[in-house]
């Protein structure tokens, strides 16, 4: 599912337009953004949790030329499944 198809199912659901709808999806996930950046994660319950980490710098390998390179440490969001959102994908068939 995509942005826009998440725009038109809350539309539908909850009988709004899709100006509504998508200005309702868009500020739900800049929370998610901002207490990203203010807390280093956010919790939604029977979802799961959004922490931020930290990567330290590293070398690495251009896979091109076998160059070595430095690659500068970064922060990146991991993503941890609730118990009931790892239940319920364990009834789903992988095609």
């Amino acid at each position: 599912m995509n942005k826009a198809e998440i725009i038109e199912k809350v539309a539908t659901d909850q009988n709004l337009t899709k100006v509504q709808a998508k200005a309702i999806v868009e500020q739900v996930f800049g929370f998610v953004g901002a207490d990203l950046k203010k807390e280093g994660r956010f919790s939604f319950p029977d979802l799961g949790t959004f922490t931020v980490t930290e990567r330290a710098a590293r070398k690495g390998r251009n896979p091109a030329t076998g160059e070595a390179i430095k690659i500068k440490a970064s922060k990146n969001v991991r993503f941890k499944a609730a118990p009931s959102l790892k239940a319920l994908v364990a009834k789903v068939k992988v095609k």
